[in-house]
């Protein structure tokens, strides 16, 4: 069996269910550290390859956590959002092993509070975070992606307003005019994403430009984009 290795941040992931297993895939193509556990062999079968470790493991058992290693893991997320016992658990034992940061997945908000009261750092809603992503995303028809930072700013992907064409970034001075920060441009003619500012370019229609800025102002820069 693969062991983890100290050289690399190093995630654990607790319940291999779709939303674990999306979770421990994805952080090993980032080429992650990923220790995979769950008490059906199966869903562990199912990882073993793509994973540095996947283990066959009683969660609610702290013994059985303390064997895995997970106590030397940098951030544990806890998949098993509808089981109330089993997740408070985890949480519980993950502290007790001195995981410095937890994630735990909820069904609802009373779940996000009992999970905050035993200890976990981040509680997460995927099914409601993705339909809000995707509201957002649909009430402003110049967005092309969208990720949201916190409560009230996001990093955004959004087509060059129309009034914005022809136009430098030093002459519109976006900063100063509409609170937003602008990251990079991906241009249409090679479709490339330019962190390398050149703020005396002139935009051009079907350029992209990566922003954060809060909420407030991508209602702006739709009105922008329909002038």
């Amino acid at each position: 069996m693969k062991k983890l290795k100290s050289s690399k941040k190093q995630f654990a992931v607790l319940g291999l269910g779709v939303f674990g297993s999306s979770v421990a895939k994805t952080l090993s193509e980032f080429d992650c550290e990923v220790l995979a556990l769950d008490l059906d062999i199966k869903c562990v079968n199912r990882l073993a390859d793509l994973v540095t470790s996947a283990m066959q493991c009683d969660i609610t058992d702290i013994d059985q956590l303390r064997n895995t290693g997970v106590g030397e893991c940098d951030v544990a997320i806890v998949g098993m959002g509808t089981h109330l016992e089993e997740t408070v658990l985890a949480i519980m034992h993950l502290k007790e092993l001195g995981v410095p940061y937890v994630i735990a997945k909820a069904k609802n908000k009373r779940y996000m509070q009992i999970f905050s009261n035993v200890g976990a750092d981040r509680i997460v809603r995927p099914e409601k975070e993705m339909g809000v992503h995707i509201a957002k995303s649909l009430l402003s028809n110049n967005i092309v992606e969208m990720i949201d930072i916190d409560n009230e700013y996001s990093m955004v992907e959004l087509d060059v307003p129309i009034a914005w064409a022809g136009k430098s970034l030093r002459e519109m001075d976006v900063r100063n005019r509409y609170g937003i920060n602008v990251m990079g441009v991906r241009h249409a003619k090679d479709q490339k994403l330019s962190l390398s500012l050149d703020v005396d370019e002139p935009l051009a229609l079907g350029d992209h430009l990566m922003i954060i800025a809060d909420h407030d102002t991508f209602t702006v820069l739709d009105q922008l984009n329909r002038r």
